[in-house]
């Protein structure tokens, strides 16, 4: 007797697009983490640094906040939760490349490799930890906010990526770098200052990008739907 098969399950292509993206940003944000930016000079705020990696995690921000957006809060809370398979996967086979595959013969820029896409333990649980609390915590902010008056749609993403990203600069810095010492001078990391550093670059990134991508991720989402 045949089989038949079973009926195919209709999925948004728009969430599928995005599903997709959102898996790819979430392994290169710890790619281009290794590399640390300026943003030039500003009034007040003086020079600003970050991580690159910002760019790709702002842009997760914006996807969950999109995917909350049009299909709800819960499939936005998948979606973040989804995004640790790759993040997981990830990380084992960079260290597998880095401390198990042997470097070929010819090929002389392990060390390089090592010194730029390793990461130790701690920082990978921070990584980890940093990523799933403050990107739930930027869904959960988005949210709560829907309906409320006097904040549309680009105000809620700000907010919630601005907390979400506060959360996240806490929680990364203090599990990564918490009674750590300068190997130079055998003083404790200014902690509290690399926090205050990091936090004023992001959140000026976030008042530029958010806002913007927010608005143009979910209107090409709707489009992407409407179409048959």
């Amino acid at each position: 007797m045949d089989s038949q098969p079973s009926a195919a399950i209709a999925v948004p292509r728009a969430l599928y697009a995005y599903t997709l993206l959102y898996g790819g940003l979430v392994v290169l944000a710890g790619v281009l983490g290794t590399k640390l930016a300026s943003l030039g000079t500003w009034p007040v705020l003086g020079s600003l640094a970050v991580e690159s990696g910002i760019f790709a995690f702002l842009l997760l921000v914006v996807l969950s906040s999109t995917v909350a957006e049009l299909y709800g809060k819960a499939m936005a809370d998948r979606l973040v939760r989804v995004g640790f398979v790759p993040l997981i996967v990830s990380m084992i086979l960079l260290m597998a490349v880095i401390h198990v595959v042997p470097p070929a013969p010819f090929w002389h820029d392990q060390d390089a490799f090592a010194r730029l896409l390793g990461q130790g333990a701690r920082m990978q649980l921070a990584g980890l930890i940093s990523y799933g609390t403050s990107q739930t915590l930027n869904v959960a902010v988005f949210a709560k906010l829907a309906g409320r008056p006097g904040t549309g749609l680009m105000l809620r993403a700000w907010i919630a990526g601005v907390l979400s990203q506060v959360v996240d600069t806490v929680l990364f810095i203090t599990i990564s770098f918490v009674g750590v010492h300068d190997p130079v001078t055998g003083a404790a990391l200014p902690l509290g200052a690399i926090m205050t550093g990091q936090i004023l670059s992001k959140l000026l990134l976030s008042t530029i990008m958010v806002p913007l991508f927010i608005q143009l991720f979910v209107s090409l989402g709707r489009r992407l739907d409407a179409r048959t």
